[in-house]
């Protein structure tokens, strides 16, 4: 697995970060010696983990629903390889909204992609996420209080992030660390994702694309930046009129970009 160095976050990104660099650790088997203090400045505590071990893994790019008892979702990756688990509950006052948050910021990389993000009932059925795809009972419940983040940190490493209201009104945050056997290849994120990061954060950073424009991506983008056609963007970057060329073949209004030619990867910010 991964060594804990690339958890690494600065105190200001709230104390729930604490636990996820602990996480981390957890997944290289590495020792816990301030777990204890570590959970309550969290006010969070560990009600289940699970240490590395080889598995099966399939990971929603998609909201899931049933229909004729079979499991339906717009997208997957599946893979087989390493996998650790930790499980969070957090007290009453706390919200699915206000952790995630916290999770998702102290996430953040230039370097990774996040792959898929669904909050509420955009993540279809609560009970399907916690028996089909984390084999976790401690994970029923709201459809409309949940959360799911997954994020590529390198050619084979995803992060899972699920957030949701139990039963009992605590808000459950579960989280796993999966290295694939081999290369995952190419996986793109979903359209809905990327407009739902630029609409959240103001920026889209594709530190892979530092080159011309990739027409897969080129296709991706565009598809998200035509689910909201009044949504202007600046697309910058050393290839910026290039890519911006290329999003108008993929059907996206000339007037709805501007380039801006400068050193650097693929980047497009929100002009509000």
């Amino acid at each position: 697995m991964q060594t804990g160095a690339r958890w690494i976050f600065g105190a200001a990104r709230g104390r729930l970060l604490a636990a996820l660099c602990l996480f981390a650790l957890a997944a290289t088997g590495q020792a816990q010696p301030a777990l204890e203090t570590l959970m309550q400045q969290a006010d969070a505590r560990v009600v289940e983990q699970r240490p590395p071990a080889e598995a099966e893994r399939r990971y929603p790019l998609g909201a899931l629903r049933k229909i004729s008892g079979r499991l339906r979702m717009e997208g997957r990756i599946e893979a087989r390889g390493v996998v650790s688990t930790v499980t969070y509950e957090l007290p009453p006052e706390r919200s699915v909204a206000s952790t995630f948050s916290q999770a998702r910021d102290g996430l953040r990389d230039p370097q990774a992609q996040v792959l898929f993000w669904c909050q509420g009932r955009d993540c279809g059925e609560s009970s399907l996420w916690a028996n089909e795809v984390f084999g976790n009972a401690r994970l029923l419940g709201a459809d409309d209080q949940q959360a799911f983040l997954l994020v590529r940190q390198d050619a084979r490493t995803l992060l899972a992030v699920y957030t949701v209201i139990r039963g009992n009104r605590r808000v459950a945050l579960h989280l796993e660390q999966f290295e694939a056997d081999q290369p995952l290849g190419t996986v793109l994120p979903t359209p809905a994702t990327l407009l739902r990061e630029l609409r959240e954060t103001g920026t889209l950073q594709f530190a892979q694309l530092a080159n011309g424009p990739d027409a897969q991506w080129a296709s991706v983008i565009a598809r998200a930046l035509n689910l909201d056609s009044a949504l202007r963007v600046s697309v910058n970057g050393a290839q910026a009129q290039a890519w911006c060329d290329a999003l108008q073949a993929e059907g996206v209004r000339a007037a709805r970009l501007q380039s801006i030619e400068r050193v650097g990867a693929l980047e497009l910010q929100w002009l509000r």
